[in-house]
């Protein structure tokens, strides 16, 4: 011991002369204190001796050497490397770190009175090796490189586990690449589990593996801005957390989940944290914003949501691009069916921007979806739904129901919608309304093949002041269980199996370019509930209706007439005035469609055929700003007294 105490006076006196750094290694672990901070080094009893607060046992010391490494404050860094992993402690922090390790298994727990923060760099590869932090005070962990398997857990069965209830910002460093996998067995929560806050940073890229439940878990928000992830397996959610979930910009790539691809969940109150203040954080539980970056999943396990907030969703910018594939599915506990549906929100949706590709190809399953209100006032939408309506009792399972959903249960089937918003209620012998659609911009195509799938709809109110609007669809391209005003933009709702536009309520056209295509036989072009009392009202805009209008349909401001014929597939444009061009336009090439085609304007009203279309495109092409050439069709006027057929109350029900 005598040989000891004199050797550690020694290396004293040498980094004292030389301002080099003290290294003091117990096993795989070095501590590296600064002689520019190390000052007095106290013993107790010739048993252990103290630096710089942190206290050494003798017999746990396996070599004290110096060298003229530079040493930063603040630091830890873990290099795995096989059944083993190197851990370097900066000297400032030492104190309030205790260390314990199993082979490649790293635990750090952070004392109460550490008030600084620190950075982790973890880094080098290990098949069976784990990093779990415990403590009370913020953190960095830097992935510099890292492939990391927890194989035989031993804190925790997470390949990195931080169980700090407070902000921790995970950076994958700029041009590196770190997989983690987290163990086959185990309670964990996610293969990267972090209790707080998780901010993900930096340009580099992180590939997750989740063997058990989710691939990455937050007790609280979630951040990302540069990075890139990669989720390519989980049991359960890709992305789970509580409180919120923000995207700024990166990359995140999910695939191969057995749930959802994203979920934020409402934060229990019971056990929320009282963490720094952010700009969202202690006003938000279980929102959603995705403001840049890219958003990529693939969803294929049954019900499954691409992108899910028990909240709302606001989308402001970058790209999202969602496919499900499962089938809808029983609920035993609520006793009714659930589908698939690529972005769903249980409270308000909001989009103002970016560019939204949305595609659902199982039975039953939905492009959007929410229970509050859906505004869109800017950004590219495109949904597309292929598969059929999914029907289930709790006993009998039908993938491809084509029956009468009017007189089923509406908890026994889902049907594959493009656009949902709103919930229709009922209570005995009534209904009651919320949430609803408002459309004042953007770009929305909507495509649907299944047996009533709606193109969009509002399970209350719809209201259309502007945006550029085509849906090609099934069943009513356009519904509302209450009332739907059309009063700008361009709308062109084709549907090949009922009415183009259906109103349960009242159906007002006051202004913008309506196209409206129904189906043959009883649907209509423009449709309202007049079983009910309720009407079409057209006021203003410009409108061609093919299977024309609801019978009673009230006209004012010009007049109704019905061309003497029309041809599929064929280019025409509507005038209003003898040389202003309201809209050029395409017929589609339905194998059913409704006659007569009616056309309206507040002008002087005339229809050309055989029409050379130019200016600017919409309606994916199939409608333009101006044309040239074509030859005059055959108007008359049309009896709105006694209108179409009459496509009754339409919509249906259902999920």
């Amino acid at each position: 011991m005598k040989k000891t105490l004199c050797t550690i006076a020694a290396l004293v006196m040498t980094i004292v002369a030389g301002a080099q750094t003290l290294n003091v290694s117990t096993g795989s672990v070095t501590y590296q204190f600064p002689a520019t901070q190390t000052g007095k080094m106290t013993y107790s009893d010739g048993n252990s001796v103290t630096i710089m607060g942190k206290t050494f046992a003798l017999t746990d010391i396996s070599s004290m050497t110096t060298d003229e490494s530079t040493v930063t404050d603040g630091t830890v860094s873990v290099d795995f490397n096989g059944s083993t992993a190197n851990v370097t402690v900066a000297g400032n922090v030492a104190q309030y770190l205790t260390i314990e390790q199993s082979g490649a298994h790293v635990s750090i727990a952070q004392s109460s009175d550490l008030a600084e923060e620190i950075t982790y760099t973890l880094s080098g590869t290990s098949s069976d090796g784990e990093f779990y932090m415990s403590g009370s005070y913020k953190a960095t962990v830097e992935l510099n490189g890292l492939t990391l398997t927890n194989a035989t857990p031993v804190y925790s069965g997470a390949a990195i586990h931080i169980q700090n209830s407070k902000r921790i910002k995970v950076k994958p460093l700029t041009g590196t690449v770190s997989t983690l996998t987290d163990a086959a067995s185990g309670s964990q929560k996610g293969c990267l589990y972090i209790k707080g806050h998780a901010e993900f940073a930096q340009k580099g890229t992180l590939n997750i593996v989740g063997n058990v439940k989710h691939g990455i878990k937050a007790g609280e928000y979630i951040s990302i801005k540069n990075a890139t992830i990669n989720i390519t397996q989980a049991v359960g959610d890709g992305i789970n957390c509580e409180q919120f979930f923000l995207m700024e910009s990166g990359s995140v790539n999910i695939s191969g989940t057995q749930d959802d691809g994203i979920q934020c969940d409402i934060e229990d109150a019971t056990v929320g944290s009282t963490g720094e203040t952010t700009d969202h954080e202690g006003e938000d539980s279980g929102n959603m914003y995705i403001q840049g970056g890219t958003l990529t999943v693939n969803c294929t396990a049954i019900a499954a949501k691409g992108i899910k907030a028990e909240g709302d969703i606001t989308v402001t910018g970058g790209t999202i691009n969602v496919t499900t594939t499962g089938n809808g599915t029983w609920d035993a506990d609520d006793l009714e069916t659930k589908a698939a549906c690529g972005l769903s929100a249980d409270g308000n949706m909001t989009i103002s921007g970016g560019t939204l590709t949305l595609k659902a190809t199982g039975s039953g399953g939905k492009g959007m979806k929410c229970d509050g209100v859906l505004t869109i006032t800017d950004g590219t939408i495109n949904v597309e739904t292929t598969g059929g309506l999914y029907y289930n009792n709790g006993t009998t399972e039908n993938t491809n129901y084509t029956g009468d959903t009017d007189r089923i249960d509406s908890d026994y089937y889902s049907s594959p919608k493009g656009i949902k918003a709103g919930v229709k209620t009922e209570s005995g012998n009534s209904y009651t309304y919320s949430g609803g659609i408002v459309i004042s911009g953007g770009t929305i195509t909507v495509s649907t093949k299944g047996r009533n799938g709606e193109g969009i709809e509002s399970k209350n109110t719809l209201e259309i002041t502007g945006g550029d609007i085509y849906c090609n669809t099934y069943d009513d391209a356009i519904n509302a269980a209450q009332d739907l005003t059309v009063s700008g933009g361009n709308v062109m709702a084709v549907a090949s199996g009922n009415d183009g536009i259906d109103a349960n309520g009242n159906l007002y056209i006051k202004g913008g370019n309506v196209f409206a295509v129904s189906a043959g036989g009883a649907e209509v072009g423009l449709d309202a509930n007049t079983e009910s009392n309720k009407k079409l009202y057209i006021t203003g805009g410009n409108v061609v209706a093919i299977g024309g209008l609801e019978r009673n349909a009230s006209v004012s401001n010009g007049t109704a007439y019905q061309a003497s014929s029309y041809s599929k597939g064929a280019w025409y444009a509507l005038y209003n005035g003898s040389s202003s061009v309201a809209f050029a336009f395409k017929v589609p090439s339905n194998n059913s469609m409704g006659t007569p085609m009616v056309v309206y304007t507040t002008g002087t009203t005339s229809l050309k055929s055989g029409v050379t279309a130019s200016g600017t495109a919409f309606w994916s092409e199939n409608g333009y700003t101006s044309c040239s050439g074509g030859s005059n069709v055959s108007l008359s006027s049309y009896n709105t007294s006694g209108g179409g057929p009459g496509g009754g109350p339409g919509g249906g029900f259902g999920h």
